[in-house]
């Protein structure tokens, strides 16, 4: 069982709440104020290392001329998605690296709660339903948006689009594994806990609530997707409410893989209408 700085035992098997009150890090406010700024370190760091991806990729390519082409394009190839994803989850991977051995106690797993039990497939029913739930929140919304379907599958389509057989699937395993890793580290792990050590001298449940609500938000704003925004922040709170619920990481990440799977699935199979990609 992990230790706090100050040595004291921190449940593992218990909700964020528990755990932080036990002294789990951040251990205290201005440590969780660290952890923020390692946040936005990492997703401006995460950018850049994205920016110069692609022009590696593109390079390699030999599409360095076209390139600005092919940043516009509604279907940009698999290299050019697969240098974005890399270089952004790089910065993600810097925060939660920078924030265990800076403001932690320097073990990663253990100070962002990256455990895995059976009952974390309880997240598969979870990331389904969280499909249908974007599906039916969209329903009054989308007879007042014009094109709203070919909008909204916009994101999916320049994710997967421009991708086909052995580049489909590169693609797939990112947006179903990757993402769902990454993110979640990010997220839930850094960001969710730094904010509910911030918020948790509100009482009762306003300062979880507060944390699960921003957290959540933030994750929405962090796709920079209009229209998605809504769905997104609510299949968000939906993964901070489950990871501060089972204090770890591990159901969360299986419920935003099914999440991602469906759409995935969705984008070959004709039956199966796509909802919603989070990447």
């Amino acid at each position: 069982m992990p230790a706090s700085d100050g040595g004291e035992a921190v449940p593992v098997n218990r909700s964020l709440g528990v755990q932080l009150a036990r002294g789990a890090p951040p251990v205290d406010r201005s440590a969780a104020w660290m952890w923020l700024l390692f946040c936005g370190i990492g997703f401006v760091v995460g950018q850049v290392l994205a920016a110069v991806a692609i022009v590696a990729a593109a390079a390699a390519a030999g599409d360095l001329r076209s390139l600005t082409a092919i940043t516009s394009a509604s279907e940009p190839p698999t290299w050019y998605i697969a240098a974005t994803l890399i270089g952004l989850w790089a910065g993600f991977l810097g925060a939660a690296w920078m924030s265990s051995w800076l403001k932690g106690t320097r073990r990663l797993a253990a100070d962002l709660g990256l455990r895995f039990r059976w009952v974390d497939l309880a997240g598969i029913p979870i990331g389904v339903a969280g499909q249908f739930l974007v599906a039916l929140i969209y329903v009054p919304i989308s007879q007042h948006v014009h094109n709203f379907n070919q909008r909204f599958a916009a994101p999916s389509q320049r994710l997967t689009g421009g991708s086909h057989g052995a580049g489909y699937v590169v693609i797939a395993l990112l947006t179903v594994v990757g993402a769902p890793f990454f993110e979640e580290l990010f997220f839930r792990g850094v960001l969710l806990r730094s904010m509910s050590r911030l918020f948790g001298n509100i009482g009762g449940w306003v300062g979880p609530t507060l944390s699960i609500v921003v957290t959540g938000v933030l994750f929405g704003l962090a796709h920079d997707e209009s229209l998605q925004l809504l769905g997104l922040a609510t299949f968000g709170v939906v993964l901070c409410f489950v990871s501060y619920r089972t204090g770890r990481l591990g159901m969360s990440m299986v419920a935003h893989a099914s999440f991602n799977l469906v759409a995935v699935v969705a984008v070959v199979t004709p039956l199966v209408q796509p909802l919603s990609l989070i990447r």
